[in-house]
């Protein structure tokens, strides 16, 4: 089979969910108003926390970090699907491939520390209620959001380093609406050993490590509600988790669907149906969740809505 090396590729081809043109026109709308509603609703959910007083917390610090990250994640991926959508074109050029591919590393491992930070939050906030304001302070959380970025990013940086080092065959189609790292992988002529086994070794560390932390505060968490005599002490206690709960469920729901679906799926384009799960509807989902199910949001948004007007 023909093959040649990273310096001599120019483009990829991204598939995309479908190639019947009127299901395209379809998508196109479809994915537009996601967009929108996801960066819509992120930046409400920013703007109501940073507008607030009352709100300016390590739990809606995080909050809002989160938000940035959906957004930026989304921004990542959709709009260079609607591009291709309107102009009936399938390409992405090779640098843009491995822009997306750092990208999208990037914030889905910020994502993951972020929910884990605010997992720990809310165990100091239920187990060690008067230490809170010690443990959790303005320094700490920005170290703790500063040091998750930049280990999201080194681990995005090797990984698109390994990409370079790849040579690639003719067929360079990619049965996805982005460039994913898997898929990408799958195109490379060369060995792909060191790059599978990258993968795997960071998944197990950079994801397990965060889970491991979110499953045992909550374990924690709920062994302390338990021990609450107050009926109302303990619908409190959990009512300032069930956001984040959500989310979690979510972002690890969506993520282990993919795996999932990509490890037993008959087609790639079933894959690729599923990566939305993943890629697009958490970060769209998640300004709903903390807005439905956060008593403080709903009240301080509701506070910015009634300003909006005499702006």
């Amino acid at each position: 089979m023909e093959s040649r090396n990273q310096t001599s590729v120019s483009k990829f081809l991204l598939l995309g969910l479908t190639e019947d043109p009127e299901l395209q026109l379809l998508l196109f709308s479809l994915f537009l108003t996601m967009y929108l509603v996801t960066v819509l609703g992120n930046l409400l959910i920013i703007l109501t926390v940073s507008s607030d007083f009352h709100l300016h917390t390590p739990m809606y610090f995080f909050v809002s970090n989160l938000s940035i990250t959906d957004i930026c994640l989304s921004t990542t991926t959709i709009p260079k699907m609607l591009v291709n959508i309107k102009t009936q074109s399938q390409s992405v050029t090779y640098t843009g491939c491995l822009n997306q591919i750092f990208f999208v590393q990037v914030f889905c491992g910020f994502e993951n520390f972020l929910l884990a930070a605010m997992a720990y939050d809310r165990y100091v906030a239920v187990c060690h209620p008067l230490k809170y304001t010690v443990i959790m302070n303005p320094c700490f959380c920005s170290l703790l959001v500063l040091l998750s970025l930049f280990i999201s990013m080194v681990d995005a940086l090797i990984h698109s380093l390994m990409v370079l080092q790849l040579s690639f065959c003719t067929n360079l189609e990619i049965p996805q609406f982005f460039c994913e790292l898997a898929q990408v992988l799958k195109l490379a002529c060369s060995s792909t050993l060191i790059n599978n086994i990258l993968i795997y070794f960071v998944a197990c560390i950079l994801g397990g490590i965060p889970l491991s932390g979110i499953i045992f505060s909550y374990t924690r968490i709920i062994s302390s509600v338990l021990r609450m005599p107050s009926a109302d002490g303990k619908h409190k206690a959990f009512s300032t988790c069930g956001s984040h709960l959500s989310v979690v469920s979510l972002f690890y729901g969506t993520s282990v669907g993919v795996y999932l679906s990509s490890a037993f799926a008959l087609s790639p384009k079933k894959t690729a149906v599923a990566s939305v799960m993943y890629i697009v509807i958490p970060q769209m989902m998640n300004p709903f969740i903390y807005s439905l199910r956060n008593r403080d949001i709903k009240v301080s948004l509701r506070k910015l809505i009634g300003r909006m007007p005499s702006i």
